[in-house]
């Protein structure tokens, strides 16, 4: 429970007084709790659980906690919004399980031609990375050309389109960072 306590603390960004000042306990009972010196009662426990924002359970759990690792295999990605015709973008969810995360990772497939794709934009910041193929992202001033290996980092509030340039679609992953203090879902509208 040591180890979990003070992971648990951390995701949830909270120091260790003020995880202390929401069970109701001291800082010292709580380094010692985080270290394995001390046991909780089952009253601090089921405070600690609240306060972390967690089912009680999984304090006491020695199962690794499938939200804190996530591992996503090729052939395992999840499809999301987009067809799979040759004129729409084809995503694919990364670490879709995962909740409460900030940033959101996907792999885009953009098409050869935007045809009439609007420009998108939102809160946060967006990072793509090409994998495959080559690809131009487009703002209404300045368009970028991708070749494999490339990135692109910018402020998501840009509006901003993607489409293949090569033979076939280029394959990117494209991480956003949702941003907390924005407004709406904690997932951002894909570009």
């Amino acid at each position: 429970m040591s180890s979990r306590v003070r992971v648990l603390r951390k995701q949830n960004r909270l120091s260790l007084e003020a995880l202390a000042a929401r069970v109701g306990v001291t800082k010292s009972y709580l380094s010692k709790v985080e270290r394995g010196l001390s046991d909780p009662s089952i009253s601090t426990a089921l405070k600690l659980a609240h306060a972390l924002n967690v089912d009680v359970g999984r304090l006491f759990s020695d199962e690794v906690e499938p939200e804190l690792v996530t591992v996503v295999r090729a052939g395992e990605r999840t499809p999301m919004a987009g067809g799979s015709g040759g004129g729409s973008v084809r995503y694919e969810g990364i670490a879709t399980g995962l909740a409460g995360k900030q940033m959101v990772p996907f792999m885009m497939h953009p098409p050869l031609e935007p045809g009439d794709a609007p420009f998108k934009s939102h809160a946060g910041e967006e990072f793509l990375f090409v994998h495959e193929g080559t690809a131009e992202l487009e703002f209404p001033e300045r368009t970028v050309v991708l070749a494999p290996g490339d990135s692109v980092y910018f402020n998501a509030a840009l509006p901003h389109r993607c489409r293949s340039t090569g033979a076939a679609p280029a394959e990117i992953l494209v991480v956003i960072h949702d941003d907390p203090a924005g407004p709406g879902d904690r997932v951002p509208t894909l570009p």
